[in-house]
This record gives structure tokens, sequence and C-alpha cells, in this order.
């Protein structure tokens, strides 16, 4: 390993460290700061060991699935259990099921969801539907399940780092129940835990437990002004929205419309 990639290490280790420090003493600017520091380490470090790698094999021909692309992507939703980007339930689905799904195939499914929904309200068991924002708007490229809680489907200053430490505890349990675990889906919770203070020491792989602990602390930070936050914009929504607005959001002009 060259004498950069031992410093950013070093560089990585000392940074989640302050981070650890800066949540536990309540410094929420200073470990915002840190983390984005931390970030920026962390890129260096794969931009420096992708130099390194050697080529990728040729690619296989991708696995087919018997699942539509709606249920492809509701199966990762329910495991993941929180909103969540077309990346991070394509990469779901890779690591635990077919790996036939792609980005591109959830580019429009939100859309269509919506337009079922107002053609024949409620004539499926669920609907891939919006996240909402605090301005009762959908919140870009997340996903939600209909059959969620309504507090669940709505999001608040916290709720982005409290549904990535949420989505990477409900990963590490379901790898944990698993006898022989996917190496994908391995890999996929060491990356996700390298955001995470404590989760993971070094660049090695995570171990479930250990992730669920670091993931949990962190959570308890975060989860009674998250969920406060979350409560109030649920019942904004419920108060001002019809049906499909709940499920799908408003325009950002009618949004404001409603609140003069």
């Amino acid at each position: 390993m060259s004498e950069s990639l031992d410093a950013l290490e070093r560089r990585i280790a000392e940074l989640r460290a302050e981070v650890r420090r800066a949540v536990k003493a309540k410094e929420n600017s200073l470990a915002r700061s840190l983390r984005g520091d931390l970030r920026r380490a962390e890129q260096a470090w794969d931009a420096a060991i992708t130099a390194e790698e050697p080529p990728p094999p040729p690619p296989c021909e991708p696995e087919t699935s018997l699942l539509p692309i709606r249920e492809q992507a509701h199966q990762a939703l329910a495991l993941l259990g929180v909103p969540t980007a077309a990346k991070l339930i394509v990469a779901v689905n890779n690591a635990f099921f077919s790996g036939a799904l792609r980005g591109s195939q959830l580019t429009s499914l939100r859309r269509d969801e919506e337009r079922s929904f107002r053609s024949d309200p409620y004539a499926r068991p669920y609907y891939l539907c919006a996240a909402l924002t605090d301005r009762l708007s959908p919140a870009r490229g997340l996903l939600a399940d209909s059959t969620w809680a309504p507090e669940l489907r709505v999001l608040g200053p916290l709720s982005p780092r409290v549904d990535f430490l949420t989505s990477t505890t409900r990963i590490a349990e379901h790898l944990a129940r698993l006898a022989e675990p996917p190496a994908g889906a391995l890999r996929l919770l060491s990356r996700m835990a390298q955001n995470i203070p404590g989760a993971v020491e070094g660049f090695v792989q995570a171990d479930p437990a250990t992730a669920i602990r670091a993931a949990r602390a962190e959570l308890e930070v975060h989860r009674a002004a998250d969920t406060a936050q979350r409560a109030e914009v649920a019942a904004r929504a419920s108060r001002q929205l019809p049906d499909v607005e709940r499920l799908f959001g408003v325009a950002a002009m009618s949004t404001l419309r409603g609140a003069c």
C-alpha cells in the first residue's frame, strides 16, 4: 500500500474519532463540518485505491427476475423500511435479491404509480409513492411505501441522517439472520458503515452486530427531535391534503398558496 493511502487512512481514523467526540458533546455544527471533511477524505481514499485495483473481469449476463419492476422495488423498500433513493434500492436488490433491477427502470415508476392511483384509487394493495418534504412537496428521488404510517413517509431536517442510520441497521439485522450472508450484501453494509462513527474499524468488512450498535447509538442522539418534526409534518399533511397528495405531494406553487 502506498504512502498516500497510509496517510489517508490515518487521517480518516482521526476524523472519525473527532466526529464521535463532537456528537457526544452535542456540537452539531462541528460534527457536520467534520463529517464533510470525512466524506472528502473517504472519496480521496476511494479514488486512490481504485487507481491501484486491477481491471474488473468482463461483465456477466444479468440475472433475470420473475417479479415485475415495482414488486422488486417494493421488496427492497420493505427490507429498508424508510424512504429510499433509487440508487440504494438497486443496490439492495442486487445484494439480496435478483440483481435484475436498474436505476433507469425506476425513473418513471413513481409517476406511473400516481397515474394509477388517480385513475382508480386504492385498487392496489400498495403504491410506490413519494416521501413528502416539510413543504408537503415530493422529495426528489425518494420512494416510499403507501402502507407505511404517515410519519414514516414525511421528512424533517434530521430525517435524511436518521433514515440512513435506520436503513444501515435494517441491512445489518437482515444479514445477521442469514446463515450464509451474500458477499455483495456484506460489501454494501461495509460501504454504509464507513459513514457511521464506530461502525467499522479501518477499511475492513463490517461486522453486522458492531454496525447495529453504532447506528443505534447515533440514532438515539437524533430520534426524539426527528420524531417530533415528522409528526408535525404528517399532521399538516393530514389536515391540508386530499388522499392523492398525501401520497404523491403537491407542486411548490400549490403549497405556497395553501400556506397563505
